[in-house]
């Protein structure tokens, strides 16, 4: 895994060992920065379920200005911190070892973009993006990007709507905005 595009180009980060993770490949992490290049700028990002941090770091390379990043697993949190670290990233980037649900519950925050990333098949999805909408975490014209598998996966939620979502083998990404939008009458969705 490497940061593929912005100011730390090239750099590798450190992944986990082992079968039990699904790190985003490198292949549909572009994809979902290719949709969403037009939101990264100086964009405030949550990355819940964030693993390695790969997605919110790419953001930070890519122009974001900060990034809160969610693992209740202590190895998740640690492996961030080192490659938070070694990205020099230590002033934008806030972790948080802890049950994300449990951080939407109590967050006054507002994103330019929410990433998304569970762990697949554990009915995880509908309740975060539920809580997105209920707290008002999504700002006015941010976007959520959900990456899910084809036996996971989740259409619109009351007070969200699809409006651009591609396949990859069998990982959907899907990009979701606040609102009933369609993709002929969203503002949002000519960004993508």
């Amino acid at each position: 895994m490497r940061i593929i595009s912005g100011e730390r180009r090239g750099h590798k980060l450190h992944d986990f060992d082992g079968s039990d993770i699904r790190p985003t490949t490198d292949r549909v992490k572009e994809s979902i920065f290719n949709l969403i290049s037009d939101y990264v700028p100086d964009a405030l990002v949550l990355d819940m379920f964030c693993g390695s941090g790969a997605l919110s770091l790419e953001a930070l390379s890519r122009g974001a200005a900060g990034a809160v990043c969610i693992d209740r697993d202590k190895r998740a949190a640690g492996l961030i911190r080192k490659n938070v670290c070694e990205l020099d990233y230590g002033n934008k980037c806030e972790i948080l070892n802890m049950d994300c649900m449990e951080y939407a519950k109590n967050c006054r925050k507002c994103f330019d973009i929410i990433f998304l990333d569970p762990p697949y098949n554990k009915g995880f999805i509908e309740p975060a993006l539920d809580m997105i909408v209920k707290n008002g975490m999504l700002s006015e014209d941010g976007i959520a990007v959900l990456e899910s598998d084809d036996t996971d996966f989740c259409g619109d939620i009351d007070g969200l709507s699809v409006i651009k979502q591609r396949k990859y083998g069998r990982t959907y990404i899907t990009i979701y905005a606040l609102g009933e939008r369609t993709n002929e009458n969203s503002s949002i969705s000519g960004k993508l």
